[in-house]
């Protein structure tokens, strides 16, 4: 029996098929260059897979996490279609327990679960890279209106006392994956970058 939160992003992707858009977020894309050449990366929430396509191409082993089973179908398709390593696991990560030093890089793009926090640091290996991209408040148009999806300014570049800040980035930004003929409308995010010493 699936929860709420599975029916309502399933519904979201039901009309999703291989040619929509699933672009990287702005801190993965911008900041690729700090990529390792191989290891395993986890996208968590990943949804259509934007950023674990990214990182699947870039030579990383790939792991992406969503509660949605109709996204993870697509990307799993996807990726067979691409033959790139990229494993769709199906998962509620309100109830996941991350595995310990298991990733050399983890991806979270507009989603926030401050409860994470502790276990994303931990499921680093050392000298492990973690990008991190969501929105900034105050809540905007175009964008979630429950304030504790929005992070304060500041607040990510605090939140991993024992990683290395790489990158740390405000501003606004496009949604990845707007349509080109889309009226342009940006969002307010924060990004970070550390690397877990």
């Amino acid at each position: 029996m699936k929860n709420n939160s599975a029916k309502k992003w399933d519904e979201k992707y039901q009309t999703a098929n291989l040619q929509s858009r699933a672009n990287p977020c702005y801190v993965l894309k911008q900041h690729s260059h700090l990529l390792p050449f191989y290891g395993q990366a986890l996208e968590l929430a990943c949804g259509l897979g934007g950023n674990a396509r990214f990182l699947a191409q870039c030579g990383l082993q790939t792991h992406a996490w969503d509660i949605s089973d109709t996204a993870l179908t697509l990307l799993n398709n996807w990726a067979n279609l691409n033959q790139l390593p990229i494993e769709p696991l199906i998962t509620d990560l309100e109830q996941m327990i991350l595995p310990y030093q298991q990733y050399d890089v983890i991806v979270i793009s507009r989603y926030l679960d401050r409860d994470l926090f502790a276990g994303i640091e931990q499921a680093l290996k050392p000298n492990g890279l973690l990008f991190y991209q969501t929105f900034l408040v105050p809540p905007h148009e175009n964008s979630p209106q429950n304030p504790s999806f929005y992070v304060h300014s500041g607040e990510l570049n605090q939140a991993w006392p024992s990683l290395v800040t790489e990158v740390y980035g405000e501003g606004w930004l496009a949604p990845e994956n707007q349509e080109m003929d889309a009226p342009e409308f940006k969002q307010r995010y924060a990004w970070y970058v550390g690397r877990k010493p």
